[in-house]
């Protein structure tokens, strides 16, 4: 695995700019991109093929110990917290919500920080909850790069304020300037 993995998290307002910076990404990208969205935790079905439609790279809902592919998106399944382990793994939880959400943000960043250091690039999203300041402090603490969207340009800016609140962001961006940047790394 090349030495960046991008890890992202949003809720209500969020699915816009995450097609918008899926499509955008070319199909030779060479970093790990990992979602953590709030999501409805009955419904199996639409998300995924929503996003597939939208990027150029493969879109997958991993298994509990499936091992992290470089190029690739993984979306943490509904209803299951999503970690990021050492050697490249990652595993599934049916853990008690975190911040009234499953998967949990917050979860999905902190292992990450704590695994992957400073190959970790953070994203905060719109959202209508705290899910993920903690999560992205965490990266900061441990070298990461932190990103938070425009509070202007978001639906919900409950989720990144919260976030900018939490800890020292690196670059607060609009979903434009989101996509410049991964383009670049």
């Amino acid at each position: 695995m090349n030495d960046k993995i991008i890890v992202i998290g949003g809720s209500a307002g969020s699915f816009q700019i995450i097609t918008k910076i899926l499509s955008e990404l070319p199909k030779k990208f060479p970093y790990p991109i990992f979602l953590c969205l709030h999501r409805l935790k009955h419904v199996r079905t639409g998300f995924i093929e929503a996003l597939t439609i939208k990027s150029n790279l493969n879109v997958i809902e991993p298994e509990d110990k499936v091992h992290i592919k470089s190029g690739n998106i993984y979306l943490a399944p509904a209803n299951y917290h999503m970690y990021l382990e050492l050697g490249n793994i990652i595993s599934l939880s049916t853990e008690p919500a975190v911040n009234h959400s499953r998967p949990a943000i917050d979860l999905t960043f902190s292992s990450a920080a704590f695994n992957y250091k400073t190959k970790v690039v953070g994203i905060i999203l719109s959202g209508a909850n705290r899910d993920g300041a903690n999560g992205i402090a965490d990266v900061h603490k441990e070298g990461g790069i932190t990103i938070a969207q425009s509070l202007e340009e978001c639906q919900v800016r409950t989720m990144p304020e919260a976030a900018i609140n939490a800890t020292e962001i690196d670059y607060v961006y609009t979903s434009d300037e989101i996509i410049s940047y991964l383009l670049k790394l």
